[in-house]
């Protein structure tokens, strides 16, 4: 039975991934207190300890903003940690799949970006994990770099839950309209993981490695999110202070924040359709997924 190491186990994506991979091995399920991602040397002693046969590597800093006035420390996260994952990986034959962010792009047109398109980070959340991106290309040749968006899911903050709480507290809410991306659920993130790992074992020599983009279908702005979102609590009979008309448009130069972002970060995911014959649902199907595990 292959062994598969995940870190930040504890985060959106990888709470899902230690349910999804589940089933095709031993899942080792790495939390800060088990590898301090801002030392390598405590990671690569982790890797050393267990001697995983793929690994999975959702962890990064992503306090995009914050990442401003420390990049030091996203960068050590973002970019020292995979590099050393990705070193004991072509040292010991071992794959990584590693996961990145729409954020590497300049995030301007309208354009869905393709894989090959060139990256142009405007912030350092972005620049330190196109930083990453390279340390795992220039290190593994066994690499599967992810690239995803707008992450939602039941476990750990996110936009839909912020909504949710702010619906509770405030009559209205001013809410950026001119950023378009596809909201995506960790479950999703984590089944198609699961997929592409099965296939990796199922066949090894004439896996696809490389750098796939990973969405939901369909596109929205962070306005019409929150709406969706709001409306969903309005059908569930959730005690708000606001309905889904009760949410404005506004542009980003209205809400300043100190990290620049994207104002496109649609990502076009035919390559990793095509090349696993994956199909990819309607970003409205994970956000509702999502509402529902959080209100079962």
């Amino acid at each position: 039975m292959p062994r598969v190491l995940i870190t930040g186990s504890n985060g959106q994506v990888g709470f899902e991934l230690r349910r999804a991979l589940a089933p095709l091995g031993e899942v080792i399920a790495l939390t800060r207190r088990d590898a301090d991602l801002a030392d390598p040397a405590s990671l690569v002693a982790a890797l050393d300890r267990y001697c995983p046969d793929l690994i999975v590597n959702p962890a990064a800093y992503t306090a995009v903003d914050k990442a401003e006035s420390e990049p030091e420390l996203a960068r050590a996260v973002n970019a020292g940690a995979p590099g050393a994952m990705a070193r004991w990986g072509a040292a010991h034959n071992v794959p990584l799949v590693h996961f990145s962010t729409d954020y590497v792009f300049e995030g301007t047109g309208v354009t869905p970006y393709r894989e090959d398109a060139p990256v142009n980070p405007q912030s350092i959340y972005g620049a330190t994990k196109c930083e990453g991106e390279n340390a795992v290309r220039q290190a593994c040749a066994q690499h599967l770099i992810l690239r995803t968006s707008w992450v939602v899911g039941a476990h750990g903050g996110n936009f839909l839950k912020t909504i949710l709480r702010l619906a509770r507290e405030r009559d209205q809410l001013r809410i950026v309209a001119d950023q378009t991306g596809a909201p995506t659920s960790a479950a999703l993130i984590a089944d198609v993981t699961a997929h592409l790992v099965a296939r990796y074992f199922a066949d090894r020599k004439s896996f696809a490695f490389g750098t796939y983009h990973l969405a939901a279908s369909g596109e929205t702005n962070w306005c019409e999110y929150a709406r969706h979102v709001v409306a969903l609590a309005e059908a569930r009979g959730l005690e708000l202070k606001l309905r889904s008309t009760d949410i404005v448009p506004i542009e980003t130069h209205e809400y300043p924040l100190p990290a620049k972002r994207p104002m496109n970060s649609r990502l076009d995911c035919s390559k990793l359709m095509s090349t696993f014959g994956i199909s990819l649902p309607d970003w409205r199907n994970g956000v509702d997924y999502v509402f529902e595990q959080l209100h079962d």
